[in-house]
């Protein structure tokens, strides 16, 4: 069958083939034997300031809002 000779793929052939990736990729998630990526220990948080912190208004804040005047 020549390429011009193909039908026009129809809705309904799109979201069967759709269905059958998404089949094939959770059985593929589950298969035993593979390994998961072991996540790798989180740094510890900052010790928050005594005093304020949080919001500062600084040079990228002040671009920000430049560019947002309206």
């Amino acid at each position: 069958m020549s390429p011009s000779d193909r039908p026009a793929p129809t809705r309904r052939r799109v979201f069967a083939a759709a269905g059958t990736v998404g089949a094939l990729a959770a059985v593929a998630a589950v298969l035993p034997g593979t390994s998961r990526p072991v996540a790798a220990p989180a740094e510890p948080a900052a010790p928050a300031p005594s005093s304020g912190g949080g919001y500062q208004l600084s040079e990228h804040v002040q671009r920000y809002y430049r560019t947002a005047r309206v």
